[in-house]
């Protein structure tokens, strides 16, 4: 059960990688919300070590897909090309 949890959790992150390659943010942005609640809701509910830093490990990712998303590439006005 714990591995279908964690599977969904990559699924979802893929999903936020590949909308911001299409670069689709807004919507990256949307789906990166509802993935940082699920993980806040399985950080709610998990006391494994492992898990906690299995968890741990997506937060640093979504943070970093987060500043990806909502960074602003200098010397690029917001209707050109970020990626």
């Amino acid at each position: 059960m714990e591995n279908d949890k964690f599977s969904t959790l990559k699924k979802e992150v893929q999903e936020i990688i590949d909308l911001i390659v299409s670069k689709q943010n807004k919507e990256a942005n949307n789906k990166l919300v509802e993935v940082s609640e699920m993980l806040d809701e399985l950080l709610d509910f998990s006391d494994d070590d492992e898990d906690l830093m299995e968890i741990s490990h997506y937060q640093v990712l979504l943070n970093q897909l987060h500043q990806k998303i909502n960074t602003p590439v200098e010397g690029i006005s917001d209707n050109e090309d970020r990626f």
